[in-house]
Formats: C-alpha cells, structure tokens, sequence
C-alpha cells in the first residue's frame, strides 16, 4: 500500500495503463511538457514520449474528434479536458459522435476513449473553472459517466475506464486532488469494486445520505456530526453516474426510512433530483418523509468570493438531515 494524494493516484492509473496497454495514448492541453495544469500527468512524457502524450492545440473540439479518430484506429485515448467549463466546445463531438457510434454502426465500432474532467468548485476560481457539468453528460445515452471521491477509487475506476470499450467520462474533483489515502498498487481489476457500483461507505441508521466526487468527505464529516447529536447516517459513495447502481441505495432507504441527497451542481434537473424520483417510486411505502436535496442553488457560478455560500457544506447538509428527520433547524428558508 502506498499513500497518495488523488493527483498521484490518477497519474499511477495512466501510467498503469500506458505500461499495460501500448494503444493507450493520452491528449490534452498542456499535458506533456508542463504536466498539466493540476500536475496530473507530470513525468508521463518524459518516461513515454511525446507520441503518446500529446500536447494539444486549445481546441476541445479538435481534442475529442482526434480521439474519435484514433478510437476507430483501435487506440484507447485518453482526453484531459483542462478544466470543467472548458468542455462546452467539445459538446457536440460527445454528444452527437462519441456517444452514438456504437448504436449507429450496429456494434461494430467501439468507442473506448476516456474524457478526463477536473469538476467542481472550491478552489476560488472563476465560474469556467469552477463548474459541476455532470448531468449534461447522464442525460445522454451511450456514455458511461464516474466520479471518484479517493485516491484508492482514482486508481482503480479509471484503470477500468481506460480497458472499458465504451466511452467514460471521468470526473475528477479537482478540490480533492491533494487530500491522501492508502492506495494498492497491485490492485487485480478484476477483484476491484466494478465501475458502476456505488458504495456504503459509513452505515448508519436513521437516514441515507447519498453523495459522489466532491462532497463525500463532507458527507461523512456530517455523518460524524450527528452522530455526535445521537442520530446515525448510512452515507453511499454514488461513484458511477450513469449507470446508477440503484440496489445499495434502495436497500438502504428501505431501513432508513428518509433520504437526502447532495451535490455541487445546481437543484433544477440536476442528478439528486433523479435519485429521489427513482428512489420514491423503489421505496414510496418505506418512506417516513420526504426525500431532501441539498445542493448548489440555482443561478450562474457565483464569484470565488461567495463560492462557500453556494456549494453545500457541512452545515447545509445537516440541516438537510434535520429537515427528513423532521427535526426544527435555522437554514430551511435557504433552500427550495
């Protein structure tokens, strides 16, 4: 075991992946050289050269078409999008091309090529750098979308994105790249959490607390908070996006009895408000309340100033948990 921060876990993966696999090549802007902007693939182009670790011009679209190319070449690309608010040009690349070439060819061609995205806030960036995208990407079938919350999970899920044959967006909270945990190495990927697997990662009682990328660490810093004001919170890593494993969760509300849900992005049709539907119709006879969302607030990413009002801390979530337990609180005029 070794203890790494989530950049090195990520930066293992693709090594992994490179010394595994010679039609893994990687892409992005300011990649090579400079090792990207957050250090991420510092020293891969050193150790594997400048064609497989390709600096590219700053051009998404051009970076996701030329990995569409090499993807039916028979290469695994890897594409770094620099940061979150950045992938917007490429839209139309993932959305229209490498989401829809499998159906459209009848399986005969496979698209296994990782986007890597740096998402979320918390760094006391401007808003295109700051921003949660994710559900754009859940909403359109044909891809494959995940997020890791730790270094352990780094590792391993995006080794299994790059071997996947269909196409992974990866999602990397970027406010989490130097926080450490052990880390195996070895690990067999075929003895590993699959990708699409959410987790409990603190079992509790009273209610489900659901969380991924970003918040789980705040997710289970509340679980310990309340547990300190006697009540027990079972909170699941959500880890794959789209597909959501549902059966954890279910299982879970069915004890519990209550549900809440975080996450960055904004409320409106954003990923907790398609688990509380799924989860109520799965579980509407064993719910004691109704299901809570706590996330960012609907309106455009706000300065770096007035980020921490934004995104859901440690207080908004509790609040949230007082709220399903039917409990009195201070902060329910702040959210809905």
């Amino acid at each position: 075991m070794s203890k790494l921060t989530l950049t090195q876990a990520i930066n293992a993966g693709l090594r992994k992946s490179m010394e595994d696999d010679p039609k893994v090549v990687l892409l992005g802007e300011d990649i090579g050289t400079l090792g990207g902007v957050f250090r991420v693939t510092d020293g891969l182009m050193k150790d594997f050269g400048s064609h497989r670790v390709i600096d590219t011009p700053l051009a998404e679209s051009a970076i996701i078409g030329t990995a569409v190319g090499l993807a039916y070449r028979g290469y695994r690309p890897v594409c770094e999008i620099q940061f979150d608010g950045f992938i917007y040009p490429g839209f139309d690349q993932i959305v229209s091309q490498v989401a829809k070439l499998h159906a459209r060819t009848h399986g005969k061609v496979t698209m296994p090529l990782t986007i890597r995205v740096p998402f979320g806030g918390g760094i006391g960036s401007p808003e295109h750098h700051s921003e949660s995208p994710e559900a754009y990407f859940v909403h359109t079938s044909g891809l494959r979308v995940i997020s890791a919350s730790n270094p352990q999970d780094a590792y391993t899920m995006l080794r299994q994105a790059i071997a996947c044959d269909d196409p992974v967006l990866f999602f990397e909270p970027k406010r989490r790249y130097h926080s450490k945990g052990e880390v195996d190495l070895d690990a067999d990927l075929s003895r590993a959490p699959a990708m699409g697997a959410a987790r409990v990662v603190s079992a509790g009682t009273d209610a489900t607390l659901v969380a991924y990328g970003p918040l789980v660490p705040t997710a289970l810093d509340a679980a310990k908070a309340a547990a300190d004001d006697g009540v027990s919170l079972e909170v699941i890593d959500l880890r794959s996006l789209s597909p959501i494993d549902y059966a954890p969760i279910v299982e879970s509300v069915r004890r519990t009895g209550r549900l809440v849900v975080t996450h960055e992005a904004s409320e409106t049709l954003g990923l907790g408000a398609e688990i509380v539907a799924a989860v109520t119709e799965r579980c509407f006879n064993y719910l004691e309340a109704a299901p809570v969302r706590v996330t960012g607030f609907d309106i455009p990413y706000p300065p770096s100033k007035l980020e921490k009002h934004h995104l859901p801390d440690l207080d908004r979530i509790l609040d949230g948990v007082d709220r399903v337990l039917g409990r009195p609180n201070s902060l329910s005029g702040l959210e809905g």
